[in-house]
């Protein structure tokens, strides 16, 4: 349960009151296929705007959930990666497509779980990062490498860009290292890290191979309702109504 689990789901959670655009970034495109679109029909997405500046018009698509739409992962995202090293403001070229973005009011944008230019693209985009932190031990090694990439990405090439907070995922209360792991994260970030706590959950595992979220999917399930308050707390931070 990880990064793509979380922008999924939070977006579906936060379209219950906001319009919400997910960019699918992975080339894998796990948070297409969460979402519903099929793989056939990925024909204009995240690499035409990229690497071959096609507008927000073209690209981004309703979903089945109403206030929803993503622009997906289409099939060539997985070489845009290179295409991208030759291109000018190679770092930029997302948030060129997304300069003067009108009627959404959160664009979520997934990443690869790697720091390439896909994700470079991405930091210098946002004004946020949420990081997903499973309750494991070695996530714990990856918060500092993703702070210290913050750091400098803020630095050098997009000084907007915060630390949004890190979400406990794949928790286990019955699990002794999940609890330390959460105590010892919560000891080194403070407020940073949000009070609501994703649990380990079989429905939310379950939920995108029907390619729906888990508040789609069932509403009732402690996954789903994790995630609501996940978006709740979200909301409150940046002083907007849940």
């Amino acid at each position: 349960m990880g990064k793509t689990t979380t922008a999924v789901n939070l977006a579906a959670a936060l379209a219950a009151r906001y319009k919400v655009l997910l960019i699918d970034l992975d080339p894998q495109g796990n948070a297409s296929t969460g979402l519903g679109v099929d793989r056939a029909t990925r024909r204009s997405g995240s690499y035409a705007m990229l690497v071959e500046g096609r507008g927000l018009a073209e690209v981004a698509r309703p979903t089945a959930i109403p206030n929803l739409d993503i622009i997906p992962a289409d099939p060539d995202l997985a070489g845009g990666e290179l295409e991208l090293v030759d291109l000018e403001a190679r770092e930029h070229r997302l948030r060129q497509g997304l300069e003067g973005i009108t009627g959404y009011d959160w664009v979520i944008l997934d990443c690869p779980p790697s720091l390439g230019l896909l994700t470079l693209n991405a930091l210098v985009a946002a004004h946020a990062v949420l990081v997903p932190l499973q309750t494991e031990f070695y996530a714990l090694e990856g918060v500092s490498q993703i702070t210290q990439t913050i750091e400098r990405v803020k630095r050098a090439l997009n000084p907007r860009l915060e630390l949004e907070g890190i979400v406990l995922t794949m928790f286990d209360r019955r699990n002794n290292l999940a609890e330390a792991v959460a105590s010892d994260v919560r000891a080194h970030f403070g407020p940073k890290v949000f009070e609501a706590v994703i649990p380990r959950n079989v429905r939310v595992s379950e939920a995108p191979s029907h390619g729906l979220p888990v508040t789609i999917y069932d509403l009732r399930s402690p996954g789903a309702q994790a995630y609501l308050a996940l978006a709740k707390e979200l909301l409150r931070r940046n002083h907007m109504t849940p």
